[in-house]
């Protein structure tokens, strides 16, 4: 995706999420789209029509309609779908065409591909005078995730545990005040808790209990030394329930106390 895309774009009014109501449809076989329109299902199931090519909808799946598409789509009321979709324009879009990606997708790295989809619709409905330079950076992101991820050879059973779990791991560090049991993270990758623990440890090289407490100490170091924050902030923030647990563990990985470690920021 190139700057010559960030330059033609053009962004309305049209875009949003939504959990579609049990009657729900969207028939344009009588006034096809006349503007792209990234479009994609967070959850529920149901079918989508494009150009006479019925395909299925679940989590996940994400299309990319250009002008002149026709569509069909229903969902089962019992399982309703929850969609964003946004629509842009391109002034001149037919030289653009070999850098974007196709009209079908699974993605890949949800996690990544959601958080710009939400960052999108926050950005567009909060309606600053930088909105619409953040948003067409954003949808320039997704559609260069979606075109990379079309553009790699499909991964093996075990490069895909891999990079799920290196997923799940980024997660525990973005998110160190959050608990997050063994179960759970187990859970996500579909895996038995002993099997994902064992992958976890030869895919990060350190066990999971430990890489937990360790990002959450490492955390707890950046906010005493910069965020002028006392221990007792700092346990709180990241879930501590007993300060004197919380200043053993911290001396333990750190070799120092949480009080020296402030007043080191202090000084800086």
């Amino acid at each position: 995706m190139s700057v010559e895309f960030i330059t033609q774009v053009g962004l309305t009014s049209n875009f949003g999420k939504v959990t579609c109501e049990r009657t729900w449809k969207w028939d344009t076989r009588q006034q096809p789209l006349e503007d792209f329109d990234l479009w994609y299902a967070w959850n529920g199931t149901g079918t989508m029509l494009r150009n006479k090519m019925t395909y299925p909808v679940g989590s996940g799946t994400c299309f990319l309609f250009m002008p002149g598409d026709a569509t069909a789509a229903s969902h089962d009321p019992q399982q309703p779908l929850t969609v964003t979709y946004i629509h842009f324009s391109l002034a001149d879009y037919k030289p653009l065409l070999p850098s974007m990606p196709s009209g079908y997708h699974i993605v890949k790295d949800r996690f990544v591909f959601e958080t710009y989809l939400n960052r999108y619709v926050e950005t567009m409905l909060e309606n600053t005078k930088d909105s619409a330079v953040e948003g067409k950076m954003l949808l320039a992101l997704m559609l260069m995730q979606l075109k990379r991820e079309e553009d790699q050879p499909a991964l093996h059973p075990a490069d895909h545990l891999t990079s799920l779990i290196r997923m799940l791991a980024h997660r525990i560090r973005q998110t160190p005040g959050i608990p997050h049991s063994l179960e759970s993270l187990a859970e996500n990758a579909n895996l038995s808790p002993r099997y994902f623990s064992l992958k976890f440890k030869e895919i990060m090289g350190i066990p999971l209990e430990r890489y937990i407490i360790q990002t959450r100490i490492e955390r707890a170091e950046q906010l005493l030394r910069y965020n002028g924050m006392n221990a007792s902030e700092v346990a709180e923030a990241l879930g501590y329930k007993d300060l004197s647990f919380f200043s053993r563990q911290f001396k333990k990985i750190c070799g120092k106390n949480p009080s020296e470690i402030r007043k080191e920021g202090f000084r800086r």
